[in-house]
């Protein structure tokens, strides 16, 4: 069984690190030429699959915006990871889950057990009901070869009120997810455990030099990020950055050629 690590390098060093978000707003869904329901939600996601499932590393759905159509938005979002996989893309599934005991361990199981319809290559959870919360998480990615991306640094201003804050040994509430992934990287030897840290800042706000694992970067376009101020946010580890688009993308779409070009442009390395 492969690592996490070792299929996202793989993937990355044939077709570059950028990750595209498949997120289908209301917005999006009309752009495209659709009325806001179940046909112009797969007519988006599968869309983007067919596009750019052949040059896109990283593919990243929104849960949210699936499950806002309830079941038969989940299935629409089961078909799409399917797809994104079959195209040989890496899928990141963004449902920031986190909770505790036997209920973090069911999240574990529908989005990171094997044979799971909801289960891509790596999962966002929110690790502010402590890190250690999430040991069922981190647990079931390691047996399966999936990964993890702990919610570090948001790309959302208001973030800064809990992951700015100082505790009480001095680091930040970020800097104390940033050391314990690394822990737990060391641990494992697999760097399955990644973190997100937003491209909307001007620096990281922690200490990344020893980090071990990937790092996923949203906010590049519509959230002011960009691809140009990556290597300013992130300095020495640059190199482990997934930048992330979504809206700079979607909204280039139904066109697929429109689609290949916005991804094109984002492609700086």
């Amino acid at each position: 069984m492969s690592s996490y690590g070792e299929r996202l390098a793989a993937v990355t060093t044939a077709r570059g690190r950028l990750c595209v978000g498949i997120d289908p707003h209301r917005s999006v869904m009309e752009a495209w030429g659709y009325e806001y329901g179940l046909v112009g939600l797969e007519a988006v996601a599968r869309g983007m699959v067919d596009a750019l499932g052949d040059v896109v590393a990283v593919f990243k759905p929104q849960s949210a915006f699936f499950e806002a159509h309830g079941s038969a938005g989940v299935a629409v979002l089961e078909r799409t990871i399917a797809a994104a996989r079959a195209a040989g893309a890496i899928v990141i599934v963004d449902a920031k889950r986190g909770d505790i005991g036997s209920t973090m361990a069911a999240y574990a199981e529908a989005y990171l057990s094997d044979g799971s319809p909801l289960a891509g290559d790596a999962l966002t959870v929110s690790p502010y009901l402590g890190f250690g919360s999430l040991q069922p998480a981190l647990d079931l990615a390691h047996a399966t070869g999936r990964g993890l991306y702990v919610l570090a640094r948001t790309s959302n201003p208001e973030g800064g009120d809990v992951q700015s804050a100082v505790r009480n040994d001095g680091r930040s509430v970020a800097q104390g997810m940033v050391d314990a992934a690394i822990v737990a990287n060391e641990e494992s030897g697999q760097g399955a455990v990644g973190l997100v840290i937003g491209a909307t800042h001007t620096d990281a706000g922690c200490d990344l030099a020893h980090f071990n694992g990937s790092i996923l970067a949203p906010g590049i376009g519509a959230q002011g990020g960009t691809i140009q101020s990556l290597a300013g946010i992130f300095g020495p580890v640059t190199d482990r950055v997934l930048p992330s688009a979504s809206r700079e993308v979607l909204l280039r779409g139904p066109d697929p050629e429109a689609l290949r070009e916005a991804v094109s442009g984002l492609q700086l390395f």
